[in-house]
């Protein structure tokens, strides 16, 4: 991608001095992580197939009550892998051998949990607004074809995997929602989220093919940890992120497809401030690539026609509830970015911090049940003038 710098890391390494580089990275990402290592077989996967793989280690405090609750968790970030104008099937095909690729490098890594990114097995078509062809790429949660091929690879490698995919509802009249399926370690399908938040924004004008979902804010207990799946836009709605923790997710995924002349200087705050405010692991999962339509079209904000959206940045980051963050993946290439994590840091940060005892959801809830009334009005004191 001509004009792309690849990493925003790089570029603080090149140019800050040593002896202030830590502090800048203290101030943006906190506490400094250990590196993880993997084997040789591993890395050489990922130099072979094309994409990097990065690992750090969040640790928590020993306890004399509870054994630690380590576990490994992932986000994959990738390019289409054939034009957009190639057929549906081989578009699909295509995506499958790639991922299987790099959830097999995931397993030699010793991953428990992964998430790909928003809608990972098609080009995120949705700014067209046409129909066709990009409807087919729509298949059951349950029973479709990618479903099917996560679920054997799932079981082989004792991982939870998360899919988010084009989900077609055949039960419920052949709608189509924007889903993510968790497939346990042992193969079965756990359940399913949906994006609650839809964009009316740009070229992001997604309701055109689905509206919000209707799965609320589910937390999956899987074998490894509670997780839930807060699915791109929706990062940008804090009571969101606050509902899953509510609800007990001790690890909140958020797989996105974003570019960066819109939201690169949101993408490193949300997901981190999420964590902070809700005592999670967030991880945090953007594609990357350019990806060109074979018919132009607007977005409705007087700028010429075109025939992309621009550049997905990448940049997958995960953050611990203590603020502390990973570096991130590339802006530019295909990547896994791993975290081993010790859960019970969720409750120690709780405990120091007190956000869960301090918030005052009895406030919120009256005053968001006064501004649910048609006579609501906002309530501002305005100094008058002496009579």
């Amino acid at each position: 991608m001509a004009g792309e710098f690849d990493n925003f890391e790089e570029i603080l390494n090149d140019h800050i001095p040593v002896d202030k580089l830590k502090y800048v990275k203290r101030i943006l990402y906190g506490a400094e992580l250990e590196s993880l290592e993997f084997s040789a077989e591993a890395q050489a996967l990922a130099s072979d197939k094309g994409f990097e793989v990065k690992g750090y280690v969040f640790p928590a405090a020993k306890e004399t009550t509870r054994s630690p609750r380590v576990v490994r968790v992932a986000g994959i970030q990738n390019k289409i892998v054939l034009p957009t104008t190639a057929s549906v099937v081989e578009q699909r095909d295509a995506m499958h051998k790639r991922i299987k690729d790099i959830l097999h490098c995931a397993a030699l890594c010793g991953v428990n949990i992964i998430c790909m990114q928003e809608a990972w097995t098609m080009p995120f078509a949705f700014c067209t607004r046409e129909k066709q062809p990009w409807c087919e790429f729509a298949e059951s949660a349950e029973h479709g074809p990618t479903t099917k091929l996560l679920q054997e690879l799932a079981k082989q490698y004792n991982m939870v995997i998360i899919s988010p995919i084009l989900e077609r509802e055949e039960d419920r009249g052949d709608v189509l929602q924007n889903t993510a399926v968790v497939i346990t370690n042992t193969g079965n399908v756990l359940g399913k989220s949906r994006k609650n938040h839809i964009p009316r924004v740009g070229d992001f004008n997604e309701s055109t093919y689905y509206m919000e979902g209707n799965t609320g804010h589910k937390v999956f207990d899987t074998n490894f940890g509670k997780v839930a799946i807060n699915i791109c836009y929706g990062r940008h709605h804090p009571q969101n992120w606050m509902l899953y923790g509510l609800n007990g997710a001790e690890i909140v995924f958020n797989p996105s497809a974003t570019v960066g002349a819109l939201s690169e200087p949101l993408w490193s705050i949300e997901a981190r401030n999420a964590a902070i405010a809700n005592s999670y692991f967030t991880v945090a999962i953007n594609r990357v690539g350019m990806e060109v339509f074979p018919n132009e079209f607007t977005s409705a904000d007087g700028k010429p026609a075109h025939k992309d959206f621009g550049h997905f940045y990448g940049s997958s980051y995960i953050t611990g509830p203590d603020g502390a963050r990973t570096p991130s993946l590339s802006r530019t290439k295909d990547g896994l970015i791993i975290a081993e994590i010790d859960l019970n840091q969720c409750r120690q940060v709780k405990d120091k911090w007190g956000f869960r005892m301090t918030q005052r959801l009895d406030l919120y809830s009256q005053e968001l049940n006064n501004i649910m009334k048609p006579d609501w009005k906002p309530d501002i004191v305005k100094e008058t003038a002496d009579k």
